[in-house]
């Protein structure tokens, strides 16, 4: 079987702060944006990785969830604990670096934690948690 991941999706509250985000700190291109009813669906992904797409929607537009269920994924999103995006990168500690010069909302500097990977976790302008893995050869 031939299968690859294609896109993931993850949700968001603000156009323009998931933009600057995704496209201005974390260098993400923007491959769509779509508007309709005032919600935007935003496809952004790493430009060396064309084949995988991250797509920011917005939580309200699925017609099945009901208003209670809307308030609790909110509220989950506020709390950084409705849905987790694992990045990685070669250099962690000048990744972090440019996220802590920006206005990203710091949740754990850089740490070698006990099961084997160090990482460090920012949370997006909507609130999902952004956790970020060094790998390279060393470890």
């Amino acid at each position: 079987m031939n299968i690859t991941i294609h896109s993931a999706f993850l949700p968001h509250t603000d156009h323009e702060a998931s933009l600057a985000f995704y496209r201005d700190i974390l260098g993400f291109e923007v491959r769509k944006d779509v508007g309709y009813n005032g919600m935007h669906w935003i496809t952004v992904g790493h430009p060396d990785q064309p084949g995988t797409s991250l797509v920011l929607h917005p939580p309200a537009a699925d017609p099945g969830i009901t208003d209670d269920e809307r308030r609790t994924i909110t509220e989950m999103m506020a709390k950084g604990t409705y849905a987790i995006l694992t990045l990685a990168t070669p250099d962690l500690d000048a990744t972090f670096a440019q996220l802590a010069a920006s206005d990203a909302e710091i949740v754990q500097e850089p740490i070698d934690q006990p099961y084997g990977i160090r990482d460090c976790a920012v949370r997006d302008p909507a609130g999902n948690l952004i956790r970020i893995n060094e790998i390279n050869e060393e470890r």
